[in-house]
């Protein structure tokens, strides 16, 4: 009794073993799921912005740019402080590898000049939006604040067919001949001068007028120190992934010039101000536009290299 009831047992343990060996776990299908998933979600992962450092920024001006946007420093006599202002002050900062400034500053017979740089390495802790798309948002925020003017829309010049043109010269040559007030009839009320010349109309731009002529930086209202259309806040082209400038100038005549622009997953500002020494003059917003953007050329030169 005992050998027939000890058989079967050794046989059943013999099958349990038997399929332990050759059979597989159920959780094998769950870890092979989630290493592919795992493996797509890397490979649909953002990529990291191009630069991962930023320039030492009071050393990104060359001097001879210093001196071309703050005359004052070569107006110094004191040849430490010359050179302390090229040194320039760091911005305060407390993340020198994410965004970091200079600033500079010189008083010259006529005008007090600032000038600041600052760069900001954006970086996206966002697994879903990469470090470029997030600089991207931040230069699209500032150029927003700066509420830049609509571009003037080009209007194109009326055409005439030959036909109209004719008929309308022909109308006019009309009007003149017959009409009471032509400068030939003697019930004409415009005075003719001794030479045969009609009088100039009051406003008018010839010699005696008391119209004003705009001047360089007036807007085509004529508004003295506004730039004019060609120098209005815009965004650039050729500079960067995208960029735009600003010009702001004050009641105390104080002339703010702003370029921001967008390189990968960095964004850089310049801000270049000039206060003149009485509230007669007003700065040239030609002058430090074209300064500006020349020393935004020369950065955005070093992150291409």
């Amino acid at each position: 009794m005992q050998r027939k009831a000890y058989v079967p047992g050794v046989a059943a343990l013999l099958a349990v073993l038997l399929a332990g060996c050759t059979g597989g776990s159920p959780d094998d299908g769950d870890e092979d799921d989630a290493k592919s998933g795992d493996t797509a979600t890397a490979a649909a992962a953002p990529q990291p912005g191009r630069y991962r450092t930023l320039p030492e920024p009071c050393g990104a001006v060359s001097r001879s740019t210093l001196d071309s946007l703050l005359p004052g420093i070569r107006q110094l006599t004191d040849e430490e402080r010359r050179e302390r202002t090229y040194e320039g002050t760091a911005t305060v900062t407390y993340d020198t590898d994410r965004k970091v400034g200079c600033r500079w500053k010189a008083e010259s017979a006529t005008a007090t000049d600032h000038l600041l740089v600052d760069f900001e390495r954006v970086v996206s802790y966002d697994n879903a939006v990469s470090d470029d798309d997030r600089a991207s948002d931040i230069y699209a925020k500032k150029e927003e604040a700066a509420d830049l003017p609509e571009p003037a829309a080009s209007t194109p010049p009326s055409s005439a067919s030959p036909d109209s043109a004719e008929s309308s010269e022909s109308s006019e040559s009309s009007k003149t001949s017959d009409s009471p007030d032509s400068p030939d009839s003697p019930d004409s009320s415009g005075s003719t001068s001794p030479s045969g010349s009609s009088s100039p109309r009051p406003g008018s731009s010839e010699p005696g007028s008391s119209g004003t002529s705009a001047s360089p930086d007036s807007d085509v209202t004529g508004t003295p120190g506004s730039p004019s259309a060609a120098l209005q806040p815009r965004t650039l082209d050729g500079l960067g992934d995208a960029a735009f400038l600003d010009d702001a100038l004050t009641d105390s005549k104080q002339r703010t010039v702003t370029v921001v622009f967008r390189t990968s997953n960095v964004v850089v500002t310049i801000q270049y101000d000039e206060q003149p020494a009485t509230t007669t003059d007003i700065p040239s917003s030609e002058e430090m536009q074209d300064r500006a953007r020349k020393l935004a050329s020369r950065l955005a030169g070093t992150f291409s290299d």
